[in-house]
């Protein structure tokens, strides 16, 4: 593909998207566009060993003939590259069943502004970045330790059309700064992502980072069991994020998420509330799904109590509900999902939550997350990079890691503080804004070799 295929204004993303729409012999026609830009700096062992950019194009047609759907894809721009999509997907169309549950397509629609590009983002270089990065490996370095990491800057820009009148676009830019300092015997991270680079202070990240892998040497071993534990945003996110499809339609209407029989009830601590929002300020997102339906905000959970979950149109319609704005491109098998989590968070510091803890474990971040039991939400995963013995209201040193089984459907009803509400960057990709916990019998299940 070519460079400057990639390089499109709006207008020229509208042009393709009318002429693929001229060309359709669709009872119905979707052009969905999609342009990336990504750039990333990689470091290890005190160096910037790799620095890396791309530059994509995806255009994907989806047609309806006579019920039935189906999507062809190219990343060409030329005419007969787009009249062979559109030919395309009309001809696997006609291969597909007819789809019951197919809605006619959006007319157009109104979707309320939200502004999430930066043009510092997009216009970072491989210098700006090399120039933080410089910065962390002199301070690795002085300290005696030794970073590695990611710095990424990229953006992207999206158009969805049919034939029956939607348009819709967006535009976002995105950063990332993750960063792990190593010692002999023990390890920090830190991670953070924004639309805005200014938000970003990698120098800052890599001073907490060090922070922990300092204040974990000579890990000590204790007994596993359950223990009150101190749970860093990151480590709320990888949890929690397990969460998303179970506030699907879908997933209720199947009986295959943790919710199903439960809506309604008291199933976690009063102090949990959460809602489902796009527009949220420290969320990303476009402010439409994937059938260009406007995203609302929807109250999940109300003080404990499962109130709502989010749909998709055809979901709707089977679960006579109003459609939300969570579906996904069609067609797909998994109907929706709320993609910005947001949860109310409280006024405690982490600081404070350690003040009060007699014993407990505190825990930077958690990877090798794995579900066990769908229903009662029970997970299994390992701590990392930080995990530290809480006495007497301070810490007393580093442990060596656990790894964990625990129902999250438990562990909030069990939270006993919450910190205020943050963007947070964990191991997962989820895009959330959770709090910091203090959360009681947490169940460390063994200890880890490594």
């Amino acid at each position: 593909m070519a460079t400057k295929n990639v390089h499109l204004t709006a207008a020229e993303l509208e042009r393709i998207a009318e002429r693929i729409l001229k060309f359709s012999e669709a009872d119905e026609t979707e052009v969905d566009i999609g342009v990336t830009t990504d750039a990333l700096t990689r470091f290890a062992n005190n160096t910037i060993h790799q620095n890396v950019a791309e530059h994509t194009l995806a255009i994907s047609v989806r047609a309806v003939v006579d019920g039935r759907t189906a999507r062809a894809t190219t990343n060409k721009t030329d005419e007969e590259s787009l009249r062979r999509a559109a030919a395309a997907a009309v001809s696997l169309a006609r291969n597909q069943p007819r789809n019951p549950d197919l809605l006619p397509m959006l007319r157009g629609q109104k979707y309320q502004k939200v502004s999430r590009f930066f043009p510092a983002t997009a216009e970072a270089t491989p210098q700006d970045r090399a120039r933080e990065v410089t910065r962390v490996c002199r301070m690795a370095d002085k300290n005696r330790q030794t970073a590695a990491g990611i710095f990424s800057t990229g953006g992207s820009h999206s158009l969805l059309a049919n034939s029956r009148g939607l348009f819709a676009r967006y535009q976002q830019t995105r950063s990332e700064f993750s960063v792990t300092i190593l010692e002999k015997d023990s390890s920090g991270w830190a991670k953070a992502n924004s639309p805005d680079l200014r938000a970003i202070d990698p120098e800052a990240l890599a001073e907490s980072a060090s922070r922990k892998a300092a204040g974990s040497r000579a890990p000590r071993e204790i007994a596993p069991g359950r223990y009150t534990a101190i749970l860093e945003p990151p480590a709320v996110l990888d949890l929690v994020g397990f969460l998303f499809y179970d506030f699907a339609g879908t997933a209720v209407l199947d009986k295959r998420s943790c919710f199903t029989g439960r809506m309604g009830q008291q199933v976690f601590g009063e102090n949990i509330t959460l809602w489902d929002d796009a527009y949220h300020a420290l969320q990303t997102g476009a402010p439409y799904d994937g059938e260009g339906l406007p995203r609302q905000k929807v109250l999940l959970v109300d003080r404990g109590v499962p109130k709502n979950l989010v749909y998709a149109r055809a979901t709707a319609k089977k679960m006579k509900a109003k459609p939300t704005g969570h579906g996904f491109s069609l067609p797909n098998d998994y109907g929706e999902a709320p993609m910005n989590l947001v949860f109310a968070g409280g006024d405690k510091s982490v600081d404070e939550m350690v003040r009060t803890t007699e014993r407990g474990i505190l825990v930077t971040r958690l990877w090798y997350i794995r579900e066990v039991d769908p229903y009662e939400k029970i997970l299994t995963g390992m701590t990392r990079d930080g995990t530290f013995l809480v006495e007497d209201g301070r810490v007393t040193g580093g442990l060596r890691n656990f790894r964990f089984n625990q129902s999250i459907l438990e562990m909030l009803s069990k939270a006993e503080m919450l910190g205020p509400a943050v963007r947070a960057a964990g191991e997962e990709s989820f895009e959330m804004v959770v709090p910091a916990m203090k959360v009681r019998d947490f169940h460390f299940s063994e200890v880890t070799k490594f």
